[in-house]
């Protein structure tokens, strides 16, 4: 995409549109920062301080909404040297727009920016960019070392009463792991019956994979805070706790105003299935015209078939002493 895009560009086109004021930044040009060769880095990067501060954010959140729309896209080479930018919300943005990257080396230098940063937003940043590091230690993808240093720093953040909302990003990075004082970091936060614990906790507990949250995360589907609420949807959906299928249709057939809440309902039921789902969805395709919705609905539907085949796949994926108890059960009829 970025050859198609980028193919008539070269960095003094680029850079004199990033130093002129008195235009917009075509649109265009900000594809030249994906997939950018070492030599166009070195000549940006030079340049990219004297860049106006506003056009700086403003860039690194554009390329934020195109990664996530197209991930063919990459920025990470361009991001991994804006972690270093003056201005903290250039920062904190560079890490976002690392989300999606694997390369092990990224997770010390995000350590660093957890415990050094003198700014709360690029600390919150870091810790939550370190979710993804705890994912992959989960699952054995991540040098022993690495992950039980990362886990062990996060703890260290979280139990540190200096700043909330780095605490409360580290516990939601902790939501993946298995260290066994994590359960209790969640009940705490829950605890407090605080809206914006409440939302980190069930944002945590959504990423556990042990369905002993149920009750607690379908407790605060009635919550007044419609943050917290949302929360408690999606975290239902994450954990594909069947016995919220029933509220989460009920939320829906009353109607919301709001389009968040909206959303995580439908793509919850996806990951939850059973009956009446697909009709539902199939309902509110034909009712909408509003093309993102319609974008989002059919996304949905996909979703949809994919935790069909999957539970499809669970029923005919018998133990092998299943079946030959099963087939004994059969001879004795």
């Amino acid at each position: 995409m970025k050859k198609h895009s980028t193919q008539e560009l070269n960095f003094s086109e680029v850079k004199d549109a990033l130093l002129n004021n008195q235009a917009p930044f075509p649109p265009q040009f900000v594809y030249f920062f994906s997939d950018i060769s070492q030599g166009d880095l070195e000549k940006i990067t030079a340049v990219w301080p004297e860049v106006w501060l506003e056009r700086r954010r403003g860039l690194l959140e554009d390329m934020e909404t195109l990664a996530e729309a197209d991930t063919l896209l990459f920025f990470d080479d361009f991001a991994r040297t804006c972690l270093s930018d003056a201005d903290p919300v250039a920062r904190a943005t560079a890490i976002r727009l690392l989300w999606q990257s694997e390369n092990e080396e990224l997770a010390p230098i995000l350590l660093n920016l957890l415990t050094e940063d003198p700014e709360a937003i690029v600390r919150a940043a870091a810790a939550t960019g370190l979710g993804s590091f705890v994912y992959r230690g989960e699952l054995e993808e991540l040098k022993q070392s690495t992950y039980e240093t990362i886990v062990q720093t996060l703890i260290d953040v979280y139990l540190d009463p200096e700043d909330v909302l780095v605490r409360r990003r580290a516990l939601e990075s902790l939501g993946y792991s298995g260290h066994p004082d994590i359960p209790g970091f969640i009940q705490t936060a829950y605890d407090t019956n605080q809206e914006e614990w409440l939302q980190s906790a069930l944002f945590a507990m959504g990423r556990t994979c042990n369905r002993n949250w149920s009750k607690s995360i379908l407790r605060m589907f009635a919550h007044p805070d419609p943050e917290v609420r949302y929360e408690a949807v999606r975290a239902a959906g994450e954990l594909e706790i069947q016995d919220a299928r029933e509220s989460l249709f009920d939320l829906l057939e009353e109607g919301t105003d709001d389009d968040d809440l909206y959303y995580a309902a439908i793509w919850s039921l996806t990951k939850i299935g059973g009956s009446g789902v697909r009709e539902l969805i199939e309902a509110a395709l034909d009712e909408t015209e509003d093309e993102e919705e319609i974008n989002f609905l059919e996304e949905a539907l996909e979703n949809l078939d994919f935790t069909e085949q999957v539970q499809h796949f669970d029923l005919m994926n018998f133990d092998e002493d299943d079946l030959e108890d099963w087939f004994d059960d059969d001879l004795e009829d």
